[in-house]
């Protein structure tokens, strides 16, 4: 069915724009809702002069929001939020908190239906975030979420005590490592003595050989030579 709409429909046409749809498209929802009228109907005759207004009027709508849009483009904003460990958030940042920040830096007030979010913010730091004003007129911009002064206070507070956690370890693993340097030390004998050095004998001097004397005939008594004397008598 071609029908001709006379508001805007997201993702789907603009105002004064003719299109063929489903037909049950247009009975059951474009046409009960006034968003459209059939294409060479009466009412569409009808609505001509009203349609010429309306498309003017939204061009000038849309120049304006094309000036905002340049205007705010890469601004960024900063909120604040409570956080819990790991730089969670108690809660979330959502398109309402942006809009209302954002209408404060812009001056204008900015539907939060127009801000384009997959999910609401639960983490610090720095995020890009689209604002869709119409169709193709778009600008990004840049949340900044940081702890709010209660945060900032239980962070200080927790890291001094993690500080000091860390500094009573390492003089309490100092003491230790101390202690068993004592103890090891303590086992050892204080001084060793320095054992005498062996004396060093002197070499003795080789023994010279003895004399060897040549034995000298033993006296013959006279009892012997009178034997001798007789046995050769007797020869």
């Amino acid at each position: 069915m071609k029908v001709i709409f006379i508001e805007d429909v997201p993702k789907i046409a603009r105002v004064g724009q003719t299109k063929t749809v489903a037909d049950g498209f247009a009975r059951n929802y474009l046409l009960p809702r006034k968003l459209a009228v059939i294409a060479d109907s009466q009412a569409a005759a009808a609505i001509q002069s009203q349609l010429q207004k309306k498309i003017k009027q939204r061009e000038l709508e849309e120049a304006e929001m094309s000036k905002l849009a340049e205007k705010i483009e890469g601004t960024e904003i900063t909120i604040k939020a409570r956080v819990g460990e790991s730089e969670k958030l108690y809660g979330s940042v959502t398109a309402a908190d942006i809009a209302e920040e954002l209408a404060k830096s812009a001056g204008h007030d900015i539907d939060k239906k127009k801000i384009e979010m997959a999910e609401p913010i639960r983490q610090l730091g720095v995020h890009d975030v689209t604002i869709r004003f119409v169709h193709d007129i778009i600008a990004v911009i840049k949340v900044n979420v940081v702890p709010d002064e209660v945060s900032e206070e239980k962070a200080e507070k927790a890291e001094k005590k993690t500080e000091k956690k860390t500094k009573a370890k390492a003089t309490k693993k100092t003491k230790k490592e101390k202690a068993a340097a004592e103890e090891t030390t303590s086992e050892e004998p204080a001084a060793e003595e320095a054992a005498p050095e062996p004396e060093m004998e002197e070499p003795k001097a080789e023994a010279e050989p003895e004399e060897v004397k040549a034995e000298e005939p033993e006296p013959v008594s006279e009892e012997a030579e009178a034997i001798e004397e007789e046995m050769d008598a007797k020869e």
